[in-house]
C-alpha cells in the first residue's frame, strides 16, 4: 500500500490526483490524505448551480470542483481532513462502506470519541454527522473517499451550500443536508488536522504489512497539474457536466417585475422566456434569442448584457439588475 500525504491544499489538484493515481498505479493499493483550502466538492451526478450559493461562493472565492464519484455536495476547508482509499475492485460488496471507514473509527475510538458508521455511508458521533463517504468503480479499481470534520467553519459551510430550492427543477441527485458537527468538540482543543493525519497514517502503517510512505514526484505533479488544466479547473467539467434542468427566477426592480425561465442542457441555455410587467420598445424575443446557446454562467452572460442596450427591452435598468435574474 502506498500512503500519500498530498503537499497541496488546492482542491483542483487534490481531486485531480485521485484520477491520476487511478491510471498511474492500476494495481497498487493507495491511501491518500489531503486538506483543501475553502472549496465545495460536488457529486458527479449533481447540478452544481442547484447545490451552491453562487453569490456567496464567488464573493468568498471558494473553489467549486466536481469529483468522479456520486453522492452529495460537501464543503472542505483547512479544518477538514480528507481520506481516499484505492484498491482493486475484486468481489467486495460495492455498497459496503464499513471496511474503509474502520481505520477512521478505530483511530477516533482510541481517542475516546464514540464514532460509528450509521446508515449507508456516514460516520456519526452522538447522532451528528462528521464524515460523509462516497465511492466509484473505474479502470478495475474502487475508490472510497470521505471527509473528517475537525474544526471546519460551520457558518461558511451553511452559507456556501444554501440555495433557493424554487429556482431549479431537475432530476439531478440532491444533497441531503444532515445535522453535522466538528470533532474538536470531542477532542483536546489543540488537536489539528495534521495531528489527525499523522495518527491515521500510523493506524494504516500498523495494520497493513508492506505499507510505505510515497511522495509525489515531479512527474506526478506535472501529470496531476495537466489533468487540472484539462478537466478539473474547467467550466465544462464543474458546471457543464450538470444534468439538464429548468431554471426560474424573478426580480422586482424600479423598472418593473421581471421573470426568467431557462431550459438548460449540459450547462448551455437552450430555451429562454422572459415575462413581466416592464415596458419594452424592442421585441423581448430578440434578447431571448441572443441568450439561447450561451452558457448558464454569470460571467459569460454579463459579457452579453454589457454589450446590449437593455433599455430597449426593459426601460431604465442596469446590467447588475438584469444579471441578478441568472444567479
Amino acid at each position: 500500500m502506498l500512503i500519500i500525504d498530498s503537499p497541496s491544499t488546492n482542491a483542483y489538484f487534490n481531486i485531480a490526483s485521485e484520477e491520476y493515481l487511478l491510471y498511474k498505479y492500476p494495481k497498487e493499493d493507495i491511501f491518500l490524505l489531503y486538506v483543501n483550502a475553502p472549496s465545495i466538492i460536488v457529486g458527479k451526478f449533481q447540478n452544481t448551480l442547484a447545490e451552491i450559493n453562487l453569490d456567496y461562493v464567488r464573493e468568498q472565492q471558494i473553489k467549486v470542483v466536481r469529483r468522479m464519484s456520486g453522492g452529495g455536495t460537501v464543503y472542505h476547508d483547512t479544518g477538514n481532513l480528507n481520506f481516499s482509499f484505492h484498491t482493486l475492485l475484486g468481489t467486495n460488496d460495492f455498497m459496503d462502506f464499513s471496511q474503509f471507514t474502520q481505520p477512521v473509527i478505530a483511530m477516533l475510538n482510541k481517542m475516546n470519541v464514540p464514532a460509528r458508521l450509521e446508515g449507508r455511508n456516514d460516520l456519526l458521533v452522538d447522532g451528528k454527522k462528521f464524515s460523509g463517504n462516497a465511492k466509484l468503480a473505474k479502470n478495475g479499481k474502487m475508490i472510497q473517499h470521505g471527509t473528517i470534520l475537525l474544526n471546519s467553519q460551520m457558518n461558511v459551510l451553511a452559507e456556501a451550500i444554501k440555495v433557493n430550492p424554487l429556482k431549479f427543477v431537475d432530476k439531478a441527485v440532491k444533497s441531503n443536508r444532515a445535522r453535522v458537527t466538528n470533532l474538536i468538540d470531542y477532542l483536546p482543543e489543540n488537536t489539528t488536522t495534521e495531528i489527525l493525519k499523522q495518527l491515521l497514517i500510523g493506524e494504516m502503517l500498523q495494520n497493513n504489512t508492506g505499507a510505505g510512505i510515497y511522495q509525489f514526484t515531479e512527474e506526478d505533479i506535472e501529470g496531476i497539474e495537466k489533468l487540472v488544466a484539462e478537466k478539473y479547473n474547467t467550466w465544462d467539467w464543474n458546471y457543464g457536466s450538470s444534468p439538464n434542468y429548468n431554471f426560474k427566477k424573478a426580480v422586482k426592480i424600479p423598472a418593473g417585475f421581471i421573470e426568467l425561465h431557462l431550459d438548460v442542457d449540459k450547462g448551455v441555455i437552450e430555451k429562454v422566456k422572459i415575462f413581466g410587467d416592464f415596458f419594452a420598445s424592442r421585441p423581448i424575443e430578440e434578447l431571448e434569442k441572443a441568450l439561447a446557446g450561451r452558457r448558464h454562467d454569470v460571467d459569460h452572460i454579463e459579457q452579453l448584457l454589457s454589450s446590449t442596450d437593455l433599455t430597449g427591452y426593459f426601460g431604465k435598468v442596469t446590467v447588475a439588475e438584469i444579471l441578478e435574474l441568472f444567479k
